[in-house]
């Protein structure tokens, strides 16, 4: 019973000693910058909607186009014509991160407004002059203050042609950008940017919105316009949103009741979009005038065009067809290295490379959330403060109710658990639960007096094994046996397992070319550039012989999550490859990439002093046997169909049924392409168009296979496969096969090193 009563009076210490820390201006500071950025780092890039992409101004474009390097300087008539491109491809808003606050050449802006008001698509940023910033303030307080100087509109000319101007200003480094204004308090309430543009997407939920307001407020003196159009055409965008603001501010109803009535809708299954777009509708009006920004991962994760290729070209760099129908499209100033330029923002995925965000792609990453209904939101006060006094309260039972090591197990464990609870409800609602005072400070109080000195015993002893074994144990392993000292040969296991297997194509004429020092040199950034995307698909480097890697994924029952992480993988490592070829101008080095599945042997094979540790097995040997078709079939990457099986989201054709050889079964084969929802029409054609000629080629139907395959050659960008079977069906009109064969194919052995 004292126990007892010594451990809650510890817990309430560490609870209250929470509390304390929490009113303190630091204290917010420390979990902005490093509790929210964990939760960004633990969660990683999330897909962004697909109805937002940028239009980048960047190097590049201004190389190709031969225009300045200052995006101030380029001439009106380039933005006119992209404007005019944009419209006529079906892009529902165009918004330029630019300012035209000068005029110009006459015949160029004149020019330039008659497109804008032919547009009626186009938001122009007004330019603001920002000075005395704050960005932190403690949790209970206002959000970041700015004291505006003024804003200054486009020239009269363009103002009046485009359908609005908003402002939008973001604090400058140091200073991380985690949130923005929605309706900025010193310009009086005047709504930003993304406010202005999220209300013009969504002008057609508008009548759903005021049926909601006036069902919750039946009989009010307060009203909404009727029609948004009219009531915009006679006030103005900006004024029209402030209009609503300050209607629904002054009794307009509850939040909760508008949004219990949108709930009990029936929109939510019917029409998830237009769901969204009212949630957010009702946030926005009745909510804070800021939010925080739900990143979606690096620059250029929001889909980036080049201005030259939206101008000039209908694909993107990747050779992906560009669609900006339907599409809200950004433009602005967009590289990947701004650490230098004005225009260029620290949020919680920069590096110190100089990896920052432009503010076009702060700007889009802002009305997507809007779009979305998905900012980030904090955790309410009286329930942060709440969450803060129970986590004392359990650290102090757990650490005087438990003796040092169970106690640090059990605080370890309530961690992790406190972690995993709040990276999901970030990841899934955007919930912001507290991370630093609950996990660095109020845990080591509960447990490191007692835990101190065993912990760096046990480290000590930890690390010494760690550094005995880590040349030749992958990680995984090597931390096995540090928590647990035990015979190597006790780590034998037969296990469910992928087998990803690469090689690089030509790799004896290239060793051939280079002396020892600068052949290493190349493979070593080969490596490094293709262990990453294995790695980060969950992929164990089980081996490397020269130029070819062995990955391995532990899959019991061949799980179809690992499975489809192996091909993740495969996917990534091909990309990967592409990249640092063209940046390795001198030397190509093509890469060829088998994935197979199946029972594999994981452990030490050796004698008592001399042990390699690896996966040996017929799965191992078969995703060798595959790579080594790759060479056959002159494709890059073949799948078996054990790893394909049940598979959804991959464009893949099958690439036969092949007796591989040493081989006494047949295994059926599928090369891979990529991802099937960012695959075009013509490329899904094409798989089944080779389906089509594949069956026929089973069927003995040489002459139609043939003009499939020929038809393959003139229309499709993937030519091994069909050079391949047109060779077969050549060869099998002269010498057809035995009258009970299947389709299956016997491969001869071309294992030679090339």
């Amino acid at each position: 019973m004292l126990r007892i009563s010594e451990a809650l009076c510890a817990g309430l210490l560490i609870g209250l000693t929470g509390i304390l820390i929490g009113f303190f201006r630091p204290a917010h500071d420390i979990e902005e910058n490093i509790g929210l950025g964990l939760l960004f780092k633990l969660r990683g890039a999330r897909q962004p909607p697909s109805e937002v992409v940028i239009v980048s101004i960047d190097k590049e474009s201004s190389d190709l186009l031969k225009v300045s390097g200052n995006p101030s300087r380029w001439p009106r008539s380039l933005h006119a014509e992209l404007v005019e491109k944009l419209t006529q491809a079906g892009a529902r808003l165009i918004f330029f991160d630019l300012y035209f606050i000068e005029p110009r050449s006459p015949a160029e802006d004149d020019a330039f407004a008659a497109v804008l008001k032919q547009s009626g698509k186009v938001i122009l940023g007004e330019a603001v002059r920002a000075r005395d910033l704050s960005s932190a303030t403690p949790a209970t307080a206002a959000p970041f203050e700015y004291r505006l100087a003024k804003t200054t509109k486009p020239i009269d000319l363009f103002s009046h042609a485009a359908v609005a101007t908003a402002p939008f200003v973001l604090p400058r480094l140091p200073v991380r950008v985690n949130r923005y204004w929605t309706f900025q308090p010193s310009l009086g309430q005047v709504s930003t940017s993304p406010v202005v543009a999220f209300q013009l997407y969504a002008l057609p939920f508008y009548a759903d919105f005021r049926r909601l307001f006036l069902l919750v407020n039946a009989g009010a003196d307060q009203d909404l316009p009727e029609n948004a159009s009219d009531e915009i055409r006679a006030v103005g965008l900006s004024q029209f949103i402030k209009e609503i603001r300050t209607r629904l501010s002054s009794g307009g109803g509850s939040v909760h009741k508008i949004s219990q009535a949108l709930e009990q809708s029936a929109l939510l299954k019917s029409d998830v979009r237009r769901y969204r777009a009212l949630k957010s509708y009702i946030e926005l009006y009745y909510g804070e005038n800021y939010r925080y920004l739900n990143f979606y991962g690096p620059p250029r994760t929001i889909q980036t065009v080049p201005f030259h290729r939206a101008l000039l070209s209908d694909r993107d760099n990747s050779g992906t067809r560009i669609d900006f129908k339907d599409k809200v499209v950004f433009v602005g100033l967009s590289e990947t290295l701004l650490t230098e330029h004005e225009d260029s923002f620290h949020t919680v995925f920069s590096d110190e490379k100089g990896t920052f965000i432009s503010g076009v792609e702060v700007l889009a990453t802002a009305f997507a959330n809007l779009l979305e209904n998905s900012s980030i939101t904090p955790l309410q006060s009286n329930y942060y403060l709440l969450l803060i006094f129970s986590w004392g309260v359990i650290i102090g039972l757990i650490g005087l109710n438990f003796g040092p090591l169970s106690a640090a197990a059990a605080v370890i464990f309530c961690g992790g658990a406190y972690l995993g609870v709040a990276e999901r409800l970030f990841a899934t609602k955007g919930l912001w639960m507290p991370l630093t005072i609950p996990l660095f400070v109020q845990a080591p109080l509960g447990y490191l007096g007692t835990m101190l000195w065993t912990y760096f015993e046990i480290n000590k002893e930890r690390q010494n094994i760690r550094r005995l074994l880590k040349f030749s144990v992958p990680d995984d392993v090597v931390h096995t046996f540090a928590r647990k000292i035990i015979d190597l040969k006790k780590a034998d296991q037969v296990i469910d397992s992928v087998c990803l297997y690469t090689d690089i194509a030509g790799y004896t004429t290239v060793s051939e070319s280079l002396n020892p020092l600068q052949l290493n040199a190349l493979i070593e950034r080969y490596l490094v550039a293709l262990l990453e995307p294995i790695k980060r698909n969950n992929g164990l480097i089980i081996q490397f012989k020269g130029d070819s890697i062995l990955a391995i994924w532990k899959a019991p029952g061949l799980r179809p999550d690992v499975r489809q992480q192996s091909c993740n993988a495969a996917l990534e490592v091909a990309t990967a490859v592409q990249r640092f070829n063209q940046t390795n101008s001198s030397l190509k080095l093509p890469t060829r990439i088998a994935v197979h599945a199946g029972e594999i042997f994981l452990g030490n094979v050796g004698t008592a002093d001399n042990y390699e540790y690896g996966p040996r097995g017929d799965t191992v040997n078969t995703s060798q046997r595959l790579d080594d078709l790759n060479k056959q079939l002159g494709t890059e990457i073949l799948v078996s169909s054990d790893v394909l099986q049940d598979l959804d989201g991959f464009l893949a054709r099958e690439a036969g049924r092949f007796l591989l050889k040493g081989k006494n079964h047949p295994v059926t084969v599928f090369e891979l392409f990529g991802p099937s929802q960012g695959a075009t029409q013509s490329e899904k054609n094409a798989c089944m168009l080779f389906t089509k000629g594949l069956e026929a080629f089973r069927f003995r139907s040489w002459g139609e296979a043939e003009e499939i395959f020929k038809e393959l050659l003139q229309n499709s960008d993937h030519s091994g496969l069909p050079t391949y079977y047109l060779k077969r069906c050549n060869s099998y009109k002269k010498n057809s096969p035995a009258s009970d064969w299947d389709g299956t194919i016997t491969v001869e052995d071309s294992s030679e090193k090339t």
